[in-house]
């Protein structure tokens, strides 16, 4: 019955799913049978649903609490949907309050993000809203096209009217931690050339002082040649530095830009601007995870289904 259920489920995607003719189905067992029920499911998702899934990642300032669609967010019983939903709600959030007609957005990377772009999109066939996108990696750039939004540079579009992306971690002053997927150096350039810098994130994410959530320390983008006296120099500041190793190859991360990235745990880090100008000033480093006074708002996607904003005054 399940099996039959996930060949039909397969159909109105116009997808056609196909067994083996020299398999009878007898051979399949019950655990591959829902092996095949969750590919089903996965594969009827949304593209941006599906690229959701594979980004997710292991001045003071007033708050105030907005009402979500999302009611019963708080009533799911699975973490990774609690967190999902989370995070679609603090996208949509920001994009229906900032994006307009005639913008040129600059879109950020992460798993929150594809959720920015669904809705972007949602709304470009709604509204018919002209718009004009500015990637931070070649995540967000695949996400634009995909999409069928107008993809642009800096070259060509250096005046971004709003920059939206997400974070590791926010703290009270909207200082933030970003970087945990390797695109730091792009994702603050954008947000620098922004008129208005805007942040989406989930509960989790949320903070009062920076290195209180966000565990795996300050990512650092480090020129290949120096990241061994970038190591020492880390070391010498009180800092537990180590070289970010890739998962999918052998050897270290390497940025868009070749780069490699030093992740640095500082503990609680009570002044963003200090240590930023600090691990700055080292020979080698291109940039850091660290952006200080850049957010004017911070959008929260919270466990109740509310979306909870923090605003630079």
């Amino acid at each position: 019955m399940l099996l039959r259920f996930c060949l039909a489920a397969c159909r109105p995607a116009g997808r056609a799913l196909a067994l083996p003719h020299s398999v009878p189905l007898s051979r399949f067992s019950q655990r591959s049978v829902h092996q095949l029920a969750f590919a089903t499911a996965a594969a009827s998702r949304s593209p941006f649903c599906a690229l959701s899934a594979a980004f997710t990642s292991h001045p003071s300032s007033s708050s105030s609490i907005r009402s979500s669609p999302l009611s019963t967010l708080a009533q799911m019983s699975n973490p990774t949907d609690l967190v999902e939903k989370a995070k679609k709600a603090a996208a949509f959030a920001a994009v229906d309050e900032y994006v307009k007609d005639g913008m040129t957005i600059g879109v950020g990377s992460g798993s929150t993000i594809v959720y920015a772009v669904e809705r972007i999109v949602e709304r470009v066939k709604a509204e018919n809203l002209k718009l004009v996108c500015i990637p931070t990696s070649f995540q967000a750039r695949q996400l634009i096209v995909e999409g069928g939004l107008v993809l642009s540079d800096l070259s060509r579009h250096s005046a971004i009217d709003v920059a939206i992306d997400g974070a590791d971690e926010a703290d009270a002053q909207l200082n933030c931690i970003k970087g945990g997927g390797a695109c730091m150096l792009q994702e603050k350039i954008v947000a620098y050339n922004a008129k208005r810098f805007v942040v989406v994130a989930d509960f989790r994410k949320k903070s009062e002082t920076l290195g209180q959530q966000w565990k795996a320390g300050v990512p650092i983008e480090v020129i290949p040649l120096a990241y061994v006296p970038v190591l020492r120099k880390l070391e010498s500041f009180g800092g537990k530095p180590v070289l970010r190793m890739a998962k999918a190859k052998a050897g270290p991360v390497v940025t868009d830009n070749g780069n490699f990235v030093v992740d640095c745990d500082f503990g609680l880090i009570q002044d963003p601007a200090a240590l930023d100008k600090r691990i700055a000033s080292i020979p080698g480093v291109v940039e850091t995870g660290l952006f200080v006074n850049m957010a004017e708002k911070a959008f929260f996607g919270m466990q109740d289904g509310t979306v909870e904003t923090r605003t630079k005054n």
